[in-house]
């Protein structure tokens, strides 16, 4: 994920053109049967912990003739992309407002690391989705999850950690590194889980455990980011 945000932070922040010719409508929820096929598709993904799901599998779940995912979404992969950006978009439209709030950078710091591991709690299966959409699907895929996911997500933490060392409150951090941690530590709570089940015996993500990794990754990350006065008084 690294070498990713990198490449789309400098993208970004050169204001480089993304391709989007990618074969598919987008079509989130305005049509019912094509929502049909990506509520199937997202409780597939989260009861098998996995996003290798067939489209016969999606389309009986769903109810839905398969051919229609070709309609919908042009393939498979059309399917998965328009996922996840039904996914993000709710995400992604608290981060404006949440910039512009009149409370401190910490304050922000902190809300918006509860709101990406609850994202991850509600769909566990999203960074393995970004992974396959940049890495494993067409080179059009790819650029339509940086236009409209990473280089948001990375421009906004850009923002707010500029903010915070400009206030004073946060120490030097590189925008691509806090990236790959936080987001790194939320998709491992979820998919890291299975090995420690077997491991430690551990139960799977519960509200309560939510709630508990956000105050850890609170403490953990405000702990190695603040300034003196502010960590004393985060802790």
């Amino acid at each position: 994920m690294r070498l990713c945000a990198d490449r789309i932070f400098r993208q970004s922040a050169l204001g480089s053109q993304l391709n989007t010719s990618v074969p598919t409508r987008l079509p989130g929820g305005k049509n019912s049967t094509a929502e049909k096929l990506l509520v199937a598709a997202s409780e597939l993904m989260i009861e098998r912990a996995s996003i290798e799901v067939s489209l016969s599998d999606i389309a009986q779940k769903s109810g839905v003739n398969a051919a229609l995912v070709k309609y919908h979404f042009g393939n498979k992969d059309g399917l998965l992309l328009a996922l996840l950006a039904r996914d993000a978009a709710t995400e992604l439209s608290q981060l404006e407002y949440l910039i512009s709030q009149p409370i401190s950078p910490t304050a922000k710091l902190k809300l918006h690391i509860g709101g990406i591991i609850r994202a991850y709690y509600q769909f566990p299966y999203m960074n393995r989705l970004i992974h396959y959409l940049l890495h494993e699907s067409s080179t059009e895929a790819a650029d339509e999850v940086s236009k409209f996911f990473v280089a948001p997500l990375l421009e906004f933490q850009r923002r707010l950690l500029a903010e915070g060392i400009k206030a004073g409150e946060f120490r030097n951090i590189d925008p691509v590194m806090f990236h790959t941690s936080l987001v790194g530590a939320c998709d491992h709570l979820f998919f890291g889980r299975h090995a420690m089940s077997r491991a430690t015996g551990v139960g799977p993500v519960t509200d309560e455990v939510c709630r508990e990794y956000i105050k850890h990754m609170e403490a953990l990350i405000c702990g190695g980011m603040l300034n003196g006065k502010e960590a004393g008084a985060a802790g």
